[in-house]
């Protein structure tokens, strides 16, 4: 199921399929304009015991959101679903624009090996437009906002001192409409959503959307890259 393409382009499509150009997009993917932000000024403090956390970011479509996290070296699993609104919800009703739930990435990781204020500062730097309001790239909506989703207030006021920094030192043309809200709930996508640009890495979406981020992770983040990429294990429910 095609689920993040909110825009019709099929001509557009066909015409680089048939033209080959498809494989250039990929071959030339890290090709972008993309720049490694500053690190934040206010992150949490070195774990000393503590083995896991967990971060819930919402972008755009989820698929490249979890593309990019599957490939960072400290996190152990990242999962597709739904945060932002009341309960439970599949991914019909989630586009529909009417629960409150954005797509969003459940990304636990090993705050021994990277912190919550890095796991922000790839977010912002390869794998969003943080200043588009209620969409990324094609795909329009407020299931496509971009979100930060914090646990904790530490992860709070990280959240809302990294946005500040990265306003204050205009690293964007525009203001971050990047929101910062409690999490009251994550929800599993669909099991066909789960690992999908893994497994789908020709699809024209990925392609165009997706693959340029992970590129950009490789180039502008070496050392957090890692070859072989986390896949998700039973997701469930959370709150």
């Amino acid at each position: 199921m095609e689920a993040c393409l909110r825009v019709k382009w099929p001509l557009l499509l066909a015409l680089l399929i048939a033209a080959g150009a498809l494989s250039r997009l990929a071959v030339h993917a890290e090709d972008q304009t993309a720049v490694a932000l500053p690190a934040p000024a206010v992150d949490e403090p070195a774990a000393a015991s503590a083995t896991s956390e967990t971060a819930v970011l919402a972008g755009g479509c989820f698929w490249g959101i979890q593309g990019v996290f599957q490939r960072v070296n400290g996190v152990e699993q990242v999962i597709a679903g739904y945060s932002g609104g009341k309960g439970p919800a599949g991914y019909e009703q989630v586009s529909s624009g009417t629960t409150g739930h954005a797509e969003s990435v459940q990304i636990r990781f090993d705050p021994r090996k990277i912190s919550y204020g890095q796991i922000l500062r790839i977010f912002f730097s390869v794998a969003l437009n943080p200043t588009e309001l209620n969409r990324q790239g094609p795909d329009f909506g407020t299931q496509y906002r971009s979100e930060i989703f914090y646990a904790s207030a530490t992860q709070r006021q990280v959240a809302e001192s990294y946005i500040a920094q990265l306003d204050r030192a205009h690293v964007f043309d525009q203001a971050i409409v990047t929101r910062v809200d409690p999490l009251t709930g994550f929800y599993s996508a669909e099991a066909y959503h789960q690992d999908y640009l893994l497994h789908h890495p020709d699809n024209p979406y990925i392609v165009i959307n997706d693959l340029p981020k992970v590129a950009n992770l490789k180039r502008l983040f070496p050392a957090a890259y890692r070859d072989t990429p986390v896949t998700v294990a039973a997701p469930r429910s959370s709150m």
